[in-house]
């Protein structure tokens, strides 16, 4: 990606920043690193080739697990638990969870040779890791085949609720521009503490994310980049109680990016911080892995708050999910770093100091693909002025430079977009991307302007939101209303009760063998 510089932004400021960020996240890290929780215990699971439901349509991971959760040996890790049931039994784990559907219990089983069941260990986590470097391998040649879009690549959302008619919809976007289709989940997916299985044709606002819906959409997206002679990315969710285990069924799939921030669900969720904390850490160490690019949620905060009095929190939280990313061992081309076109349209010069915003996070994040979200908090079913709203965010997204592109829809605040209102937002980024292609490169920004000031004043006050936060501990900062202007408690939160703390002779083969792979062992 090519930056310009066309604001001066004091690296000194940027380096204090980035500084206490990186204490804000260690501390994080040290708590994270104490606990498990069941759905990172069900990642595991799914890695050693655990899927399908029992009977009564229960997920296997999720028998599995709380099987061994209620007879309180989770602390120990459900990876030691199916592998010495592999060497008691003689079966593979997909038939030890089976088994476990129908009554056998882990816990009772007589524990093995602990070399053994070492053995088994590594070997199936040497079985995940491979299919999952094959899948990383795979998008790399077909991207080095096909080519990719131009950025700002154009990212558009399908969410019929219908798997089959996303994928129609899917094709017709990337035929008429579209680089990336999001497949948006069903309404509070997130909150499910189990993944649906199968491919499924009922969602609410949006589809459910399964892996069969997965596998079926990187089909059909592969067929079009082909025909297209050009590789068309997909998206999906994993925030939410499942976050790990969507990751790992995205790394698998071939998913090419994840919705996936550290503060999202405990802000708009409300799910507990210890989970949401622990949840991000093994899932992002598996998008790193997979070679998926995540998307932060900072555009979040300015539907709750105001664009313009807090944008130093967007850029804030950038910083933090910056540092958490790296301890996770995501590479700064993989952090799609979130911010949004929010400003309120009828500020007077409000195009500038949106463009002032996009313009400093473009420079104080130079190597990372950033994620631009476009109007929605004051779109009011207008679609004229809709779509001329959604042309200044074009505008402003072009001239800054940035590269993830989430197409505004002149339908927004009215209804799930038709594929008729996704074509005219694409003619619309297309004609204004095409004729201000270049404009970054031919202007500059007076030195005493509005633009200028107004870029320093958001790093001064990011600087001083990052001392206080730094000062109150993240949780604590959350806890009292620093973010999108939402409190919530550090102790309180759904799915508090899925967090364990870790017994001295907890294993997660996969995780350590992440950490060495990623070369985050510290």
């Amino acid at each position: 990606m090519v930056v310009n510089e066309l604001l001066k932004v004091d690296q000194s400021k940027v380096a204090r920043a980035r500084e206490l960020a990186e204490r804000i996240a260690r501390d994080i890290q040290r708590e994270v690193d104490q606990v498990t929780t069941v759905s990172i215990e069900r990642t595991v699971a799914r890695l050693f080739g655990i899927d399908g439901t029992n009977s009564e349509g229960v997920p296997l991971p999720n028998v599995v697990v709380d099987q061994v959760a209620a007879a309180n040996q989770l602390h120990r890790g459900i990876a030691f638990w199916l592998a010495n049931a592999v060497v008691a039994l003689g079966k593979t784990p997909q038939e030890v969870a089976e088994s476990c559907g129908e009554g056998l219990s882990l816990c009772d089983l007589e524990i093995q040779d602990p070399l053994r069941v070492k053995q088994v260990m590594d070997e199936y986590t040497d079985s995940a890791l491979t299919a999952i470097r094959r899948q990383r391998q795979i998008r790399e040649e077909l991207k080095d085949k096909l080519g990719i879009g131009r950025e700002p690549l154009k990212y558009v959302i399908v969410a019929s609720g219908n798997i089959f008619e996303d994928v129609k919809q899917a094709q017709a976007a990337a035929r008429y521009g579209a680089d990336i289709i999001a497949v948006i989940r069903t309404t509070a997916q997130s909150l499910l503490d189990y993944v649906p299985y199968g491919t499924t044709t009922e969602g609410y606002g949006g589809t459910y994310a399964t892996q069969a819906n997965f596998r079926v959409m990187r089909q059909a997206l592969d067929e079009v980049s082909v025909e297209l002679g050009r590789y068309i990315q997909l998206v999906n969710y994993c925030s939410g109680l499942c976050m790990p285990e969507i990751a790992a069924m995205g790394a698998l799939e071939r998913l090419d990016m994840m919705l996936n921030d550290a503060m999202y669900g405990i802000l708009f969720r409300d799910i507990n911080m210890d989970r949401t904390f622990a949840d991000q850490h093994f899932s992002r160490m598996l998008n790193a892995y997979a070679g998926i690019i995540i998307n932060t949620g900072e555009d979040n905060y300015l539907t709750t708050a105001d664009a313009y009095e807090q944008a130093h929190t967007v850029l804030a939280s950038n910083f933090i999910n910056e540092q958490l990313g790296l301890l996770a061992g995501l590479d700064h081309w993989q952090l799609g770093l979130g911010h949004a076109f929010e400003m309120d349209p009828k500020m007077p010069n409000g195009f500038l100091y949106e463009v002032a915003m996009a313009q400093t996070l473009r420079q104080v994040f130079p190597d990372s693909p950033l994620k631009y979200m476009p109007p929605t908090k004051y779109m009011t079913g207008d679609v004229f002025m809709g779509h001329v709203q959604n042309a200044m965010f074009n505008l402003a997204s072009v001239l800054t430079g940035q590269s993830i592109h989430l197409l505004g829809m002149l339908t927004e605040a009215i209804h799930t977009p038709h594929l008729s209102d996704r074509i005219l937002s694409l003619e619309n980024a297309q004609y204004v991307m095409d004729n201000a292609r270049d404009l970054g490169r031919e202007i500059i920004f007076r030195p005493d302007g509005l633009i200028q000031r107004r870029s320093e004043e958001i790093v001064d006050k990011t600087l001083a939101f990052l001392e206080e936060i730094a000062a109150l501990g993240l949780k604590g900062a959350i806890g009292a209303g620093y973010f999108a202007e939402i409190k919530r408690p550090p102790g309180g939160g759904k799915g508090r009760e899925g967090v364990i703390r870790k017994g001295l002779d907890y294993v997660n083969p996969i995780m350590d063998a992440l950490r060495r792979e990623l070369g985050r062992e510290n």
